[in-house]
């Protein structure tokens, strides 16, 4: 499994916030230090407005800043905020699609590898990824 570029460009953009505290940031900015295509961010901070991750205003005081505190926002929000909910195999979902139904000896493997995803991504926020310069679960 591999998230998106566009996600993982967004989680960077967070990342990027999170570590500007409650100051405004030109879009502009983070795409020169987070090497984004400026283009590609106006969309990514638009779907992340959407969702209720950020605050953006224009003009010359304009920028982005983050709706919450960084505690307050995890990994598993910014990914599904861009690619929609983590599915590992189509099986794993409510309306999992197999062949073989409840007989598959693989599914509870997949289904047991998205739960520990999803419960690590969701136990990640930015707050502690900035304190401890890595990625906590």
């Amino acid at each position: 499994m591999q998230i998106t570029r566009q996600a993982d460009y967004a989680v960077r953009a967070v990342l990027h916030l999170a570590q500007s505290g409650d100051e405004r940031t030109a879009t502009s900015a983070i795409a020169e230090e987070q090497r984004i295509p400026p283009s590609f961010l106006a969309k990514i901070v638009s779907q992340l407005s959407i969702a209720g991750l950020l605050h953006t205003s224009r003009g010359a005081r304009g920028g982005v800043v983050l709706a919450r505190a960084a505690k307050d926002i995890t990994l598993l929000e910014v990914i599904e905020a861009i690619d929609g909910p983590i599915q590992l195999n189509e099986c794993v979902g409510d309306n999992g699609t197999c062949s073989f139904d409840d007989n598959c000896p693989l599914r509870p493997v997949w289904c047991e590898a998205q739960e520990d995803l999803v419960k690590r991504l969701k136990g990640t926020n930015f707050a502690d990824m900035i304190a401890t310069g890595k990625v906590t679960g």
